[in-house]
């Protein structure tokens, strides 16, 4: 697992395993960096449709319900109307701090097949009142091109931003209008929020629900909406604190959710049901039974071979093809041009060897069933977004689908749709999840399994000399397996070799806690699903040992930079939460130079707290010091009460791995 907490693209899609026409955007925008314009100052006035400025808030310096604050929102509003389709913003920020006026850098970010961002108008407003009009470039950029879709952010940088100044934007969201939005308001955002209203329109064709999930103190929904529009005014919201390995931002932020659904009915029995209903025979009419996917199953997997053996042949099978979901989106004339046929059937992806994640999934379920297996469509959520609850009768959170296989006593799970996952796994973000299981009965739910933390490792295997200088040089192999070789593979599945080249290089230097230098060697297999990826290095650490009078020292750790500033921080907001178990495992052997050896080899050291277990030991043996560190994560979350018990053992962790060896060079040695 890489230790970094990247913000995820705001815009969450959501769309409809089943053939449904429904999206889930989130309304609000990015604050990041862009390039500078200036405009000429004018006198302050309303007017241009901006809200007229307080003079208070010209002069304030700070706000006392968000001390130290960098800046702060004074107003937010957002508007949506889900009949058309619109959105629009409207943002003013006061500067208090150096740090704050990059606050003036905005990036806007969209999803770029399906909206767009118009009408950006923006300005600074200093204290005196004087107001520079932003009359710059707004500049179009790829924010992130992968997994079959393309984030394009709107940036632009606010004129003369002061400390003092206030900034204000606004801007429309036009979606595609084919599609039903599921608005998605976040109430606390990155700053301090000192007032802010929220509005939408509703959708007239459907029934719509709004749920509203860990709302500030005295703020509650309103019940009705008697004029199809949704009303809500907030104020001294405190800023949103991001956290490593904490909860997707949904499941930790003050939000508000509109679920749209031409279900009608209210008891959540009879919800479900008749949803499982409809994915069902959605499902089943993909699927269907086909004599030539029974004869394609046969071919490839013979009734005489072993059920695990015939499972796997059909999962390569499938994996094979083509998966469109993970290339980038075409645009509408593209497909136009190329004039492609909605699938109707399973049959129709064998015929094109190619279909989107759902399809080749639905085509597996068909291939087992076809060679004799007893198997089930199951409907599952993923928890990189949300954590599904059955009781919020959200069918939208539904959004992917793996096939449960009965294989004698045992229920396996299986998504081939989900590029580059080893045989016997499920992507990490439907692991551990309730999902629904179809079936003419009117569906059973289901828990997806758990993978334990030995299936998913980090393997680092060193050889090293010590050079009379104190440099570390050697050979590194780095094997990453199950979960882990999946994680690698997506991360950069759309780069080139030397992007590829490059990546790893400096993830093996992020494990090292001083600089090195790093050359991949080998070409690693980036295109298979096998449950390994390996890759090899020239390794070279200078400066590893460094001269303490007539000795040297070493620290134990050589590859423990990635945990040593977790979990530093004194208290916490949010539970902690893992995507999947894994393990760290380095086996490093070092050759001490001619007549060298170890003056104060440490004891072995373990510390097991069940869901987090370490282990370390040093040894030498004629010349050579032996190095083996294992760092096991048993379980996925861990609520916020056990941060204290958490951060004490990553200290541990970090006092063991700084542990320094003293080095005996052969003269100090010969004289001890």
């Amino acid at each position: 697992m890489n230790y970094k907490n990247l913000r995820r693209v705001r815009e969450l899609q959501r769309t409809s395993a089943f053939g449904g026409s429904f999206r889930h955007l989130s309304a609000f925008a990015a604050l990041l960096c862009a390039g500078l314009f200036l405009g000429a100052a004018q006198p302050l006035r309303a007017g241009d449709d901006w809200l007229p400025i307080p003079p208070d808030d010209l002069k304030m310096t700070a706000d006392p319900h968000a001390p130290g604050a960098q800046a702060i929102y004074l107003y937010r509003q957002v508007d949506r109307n889900d009949q058309l389709s619109v959105e629009t913003d409207y943002i003013r920020i006061k500067i208090f701090t150096e740090e704050g006026r990059k606050q003036g850098d905005v990036e806007i970010r969209y999803l770029a097949a399906e909206s767009n961002i118009r009408n950006i108008k923006a300005r600074t407003i200093h204290p005196d009142g004087a107001i520079i009009n932003f009359d710059g470039k707004v500049y179009d950029k790829v924010v992130i091109k992968a997994r079959g879709f393309k984030y394009a952010a709107k940036t632009f940088t606010l004129p003369d931003v002061q400390v003092g100044s206030i900034i204000e934007y606004r801007y429309t969201v036009e979606e595609d209008p084919h599609y039903v939005y599921f608005s998605h308001w976040i109430l606390n955002e990155d700053l301090f929020t000192r007032r802010a209203k929220f509005s939408v329109k509703l959708n007239e064709q459907f029934v719509v629900r709004w749920i509203g999930q860990r709302l500030p103190p005295g703020v509650a929904l309103p019940k009705d909406a008697p004029d199809r529009t949704v009303r809500l005014e907030v104020a001294n919201l405190p800023a949103f604190q991001e956290e490593d390995f904490m909860p997707p931002e949904t499941e930790v932020r003050s939000l508000v959710d509109f679920i749209y659904t031409s279900n009608q009915d209210v008891e959540k029995t009879k919800y479900w049901k008749s949803e499982n209903k409809r994915m069902y025979d959605n499902a089943e009419n993909f699927v269907g039974k086909h004599k030539e996917i029974a004869q394609l199953a046969s071919e490839l997997a013979p009734p005489n071979d072993p059920p695990e053996l015939r499972l796997r042949k059909l999962y390569q099978k499938v994996q094979s093809f083509r998966n469109t979901t993970y290339e980038l989106q075409k645009t509408e004339q593209e497909k136009k041009r190329e004039k492609e046929k909605v699938p109707d059937s399973v049959v129709d992806i064998v015929k094109k060897s190619a279909g989107n994640r759902l399809q080749l999934t639905w085509l597996y379920l068909a291939l087992v069933r076809g060679a004799g297996f007893q198997a089930y469509a199951v409907a599952v959520p993923t928890r990189d977004r949300y954590f599904f609850n059955p009781d919020s009768m959200n069918s939208s959170l539904l959004s992917n689908v793996v096939v449960l296989v009965k294989d004698g006593a045992t229920d396996r799970y299986f998504d081939p749709g989900g590029a580059l996952t080893p045989f016997g796994f499920l992507p990490w973000a439907e692991s551990e999840v309730v999902g629904l299981r179809l079936d003419k009965e009117g569906g059973t739910w289901v828990k997806t399994p758990l993978s334990p933390s030995a299936d998913s490792r980090i393997i680092r295997k060193a050889a090293f000399k010590l050079t009379t200088e104190g440099a570390l040089e050697g050979k590194l192999s780095l094997t990453f397996t199950g979960l882990e070789a999946r994680e690698q593979r997506i991360e950069e599945m759309n780069e080139d070799d030397t992007h590829r080249k490059t990546y790893l290089e400096r993830l093996v230097q992020s494990y090292v806690p001083v600089g090195c230098e790093a050359e991949l060697t080998n070409k690693p297999d980036w295109s298979s699903s096998s449950p390994e990826f390996l890759a090899e290095f020239n390794l070279k650490i200078p400066g590893w040992a460094s001269a303490a009078g007539r000795r040297a020292v070493m620290p134990v750790g050589v590859f423990s930079a990635s945990e040593k500033h977790l979990f530093e921080h004194s208290s916490r907001t949010s539970p902690i939460y893992f995507s999947f178990p894994f393990q760290t495992a380095d086996d490093i052997t070092i050759e001490l130079p001619a007549g060298w050896r170890i003056g104060n080899p440490p004891a072995p050291q373990k510390a097991d707290k069940k869901m987090l277990v370490y282990e370390n030991s040093v040894e030498e043996k004629a010349g050579v010091l032996h190095l083996t560190r294992t760092l096991a994560v048993n379980g996925i979350f861990l609520d916020v009460q056990y941060y204290s018990s958490l951060r004490t053992f990553f200290q541990y962790l970090k006092n063991v791995d700084d542990q320094q060896l003293i080095v005996l060079p052969g003269a100090a040695g010969g004289q001890d």
